[in-house]
C-alpha cells in the first residue's frame, strides 16, 4: 500500500483535478490512500470567514461562505454531470458540509479564535476530498471517503494539535485498513482531525504533508509521494533564484534541517514519522509524473550544493536588561519561561552580556502577546519587515553573493548553515 498526498496547487482547477485522475488511474492496480488539502486559496477565504464571524460581523462571514459554496458547487458542475446519481449523493455530502459550518456561523462566539478557526476552516479539505472523490467516481475510479476526522485524534490544542498517537492506531487499524478489502482507493483529508470530544482540530498550516506521514507510518506504507509542482526539492526557490538546481537524493536528517529552518516543500514534522519506519519520501511533479522526482530515505548524501531558504516577514524583537545587570542564568530562564508559556517558537536566538534576540515568522498576535510580557522584565525594541537567509553547505562565494549590499542585523554560522537576518528590500 502507497500513500499520495496532492496539495491545494494540485487541484486548483478543472485541468488539474483531470491530471490527479490521471495519476491515480496509472496506479489502478496498486492500494492507495490519497490526502488531499483544500483546493488553491480556500483555506485563506475559510481564514477570513473565521476573523469576520470572530468579530461579530456575521453578515460579512455567511456572505464570505457563500461565496465558497458558489465556487465549489460550480467545479462539481463542471466536473460531474448534473442530475446523475454521483452528482446527487456528492451534493448531498457538500449539503452537510455547508450546514456544518452555516449552523456555527449564526450563533455567537463564546470561546476563543482558536478553536473557531479549527471548525470553520476544516472544511476546505473536506469539500476538496468530497468533490474529487465524486469526480472520480464519475470516471470509473471507484474508491472510499473517508473523514479524516474520524480517525486522527488530537488534544485540544486548537490550531496545533497534538496527535494522540495510542488512540488514532486504534482507528487506523480499525477503520482505514479494512477499507482496502473492497476498494483499491481511499480518499481522505490532510490538516485535520478531533478532539475525543468531537470538536475539529487542525494540526497547524500546511499540515497535511504531516498528515499524510501519519497515514504512511501507522498503515506501513510502502512509500509516501508528495505531489507537487516542482520537478522535485531544489537547492533554492526556483521563482526567486534563476540557478535554482534539482536534487535527485536527500536524507531524513538533511530535510529535518531544511524544514526547520524554512523550506517550504516539506512541513517540519514530516519526516519523523517516516523515518521511525524508514519510510521513503518521493517528491514528485504533478505537471510532469514521468520524472521520478527527489527521493529522501534514511541513506547519506554527499556533495549537496548550497541550499538556501529564504524567509519573508520576519521580526526581530531585542530584550536587554533594565538595570544593565548580566543576561544570566535567572534571565534566560524567565525568558525560555516566557517563550514556551506563550507557545512562540523563534526561528533564530542569540545571547549577548545584557541582551538577547530572537527572530520569529509566526502568528503576529502570539509573538504581540509575548512581547508585553518580556516588556515587564526587560527592555523591549522590535523590528519588522525583515527576512532570514539561510545557507545550508555554504561556501564563501555564496555567502558574498548573497549578503552583498545587505544591512546585515544579526548572523550566525556553524560549520553547516550560515543565517543573515536583514531588513527586507
Amino acid at each position: 500500500m502507497k500513500v499520495f498526498k496532492f496539495g491545494g496547487a494540485s487541484i486548483q482547477d478543472t485541468e488539474r483535478i483531470q491530471n490527479v485522475k490521471n495519476i491515480l488511474r496509472s496506479h489502478h492496480h496498486e492500494q492507495i490512500i490519497v490526502i488531499i488539502s483544500a483546493m488553491g486559496k480556500t483555506t485563506n477565504a475559510l481564514e477570513k470567514v473565521a476573523e469576520s464571524f470572530y468579530k461579530g460581523e456575521r453578515e460579512n462571514a455567511l456572505q464570505l461562505f457563500g461565496n465558497i459554496k458558489t465556487d465549489h458547487l460550480a467545479l462539481l458542475d463542471a466536473l460531474v454531470t448534473s442530475g446523475t446519481e454521483i452528482h446527487t449523493a456528492t451534493l448531498d455530502r457538500l449539503g452537510d458540509h455547508f450546514t456544518e459550518i452555516e449552523w456555527l456561523l449564526h450563533d455567537t462566539p463564546k470561546r476563543d479564535h482558536d478553536y473557531y478557526y479549527d471548525q470553520i476552516v476544516c472544511c476546505g479539505e473536506l469539500l476538496s476530498t468530497t468533490i474529487i472523490s465524486g469526480y472520480l467516481q464519475a470516471e470509473g475510479l471507484s474508491n472510499t471517503w473517508l473523514d479524516a476526522r474520524d480517525i486522527i485524534c488530537t488534544d485540544d490544542s486548537f490550531r496545533e494539535g497534538i496527535i494522540d498517537w495510542g488512540l488514532t492506531k486504534q482507528r487506523m487499524s480499525a477503520n482505514v485498513a479494512p477499507l482496502f478489502a473492497s476498494v483499491n482507493l481511499v480518499i481522505t483529508q490532510g490538516f485535520i482531525g478531533t478532539t475525543p470530544q468531537n470538536e475539529s482540530t487542525t494540526l497547524g498550516r500546511e499540515g497535511s504533508d504531516y498528515s499524510a506521514a501519519v497515514f504512511a507510518n501507522m498503515l506501513d506504507a510502502e512509500s509516501l509521494t508528495i505531489w507537487k509542482d516542482v520537478e522535485g526539492i531544489m537547492n533554492a526557490d526556483p521563482k526567486k533564484y534563476e540557478k535554482a538546481i534539482f536534487i535527485e537524493k536527500m536524507s531524513y536528517k538533511e530535510v529535518i534541517e531544511l524544514a526547520y529552518h524554512g523550506a517550504q516543500v516539506i512541513h517540519p514534522k514530516t519526516i519523523k514519522p517516516l523515518q521511525n519506519k524508514n519510510i521513503p519520501l518521493h517528491v514528485r511533479c504533478f505537471v510532469k509524473p514521468e520524472l521520478k522526482g527527489t527521493v529522501i530515505n534514511g541513506e547519506t548524501v554527499s556533495n549537496l550544493p548550497p541550499i538556501i531558504i529564504a524567509k519573508e516577514d520576519q521580526l526581530l524583537v531585542s530584550m536587554r536588561t533594565k538595570d544593565f545587570s548580566l543576561m544570566g542564568e535567572p534571565g534566560i530562564c524567565e525568558l525560555y519561561k516566557l517563550l514556551a508559556n506563550h507557545k512562540v517558537k523563534p526561528v533564530l536566538t542569540q545571547h549577548e552580556a545584557v541582551g538577547f534576540h530572537c527572530c520569529y515568522g509566526g502568528r503576529i498576535e502570539k509573538i504581540q502577546r509575548f512581547i508585553e510580557d518580556a516588556a515587564r522584565i526587560f527592555d523591549v525594541q522590535v523590528q519588522k519587515d525583515l527576512t532570514l537567509l539561510t545557507v545550508r553547505h555554504y561556501n564563501d562565494e555564496i555567502l558574498a553573493e548573497l549578503s552583498a549590499d545587505k544591512s546585515i542585523l544579526l548572523k550566525q554560522r556553524s560549520p553547516e548553515t550560515a543565517q543573515f537576518l536583514f531588513q527586507q528590500p
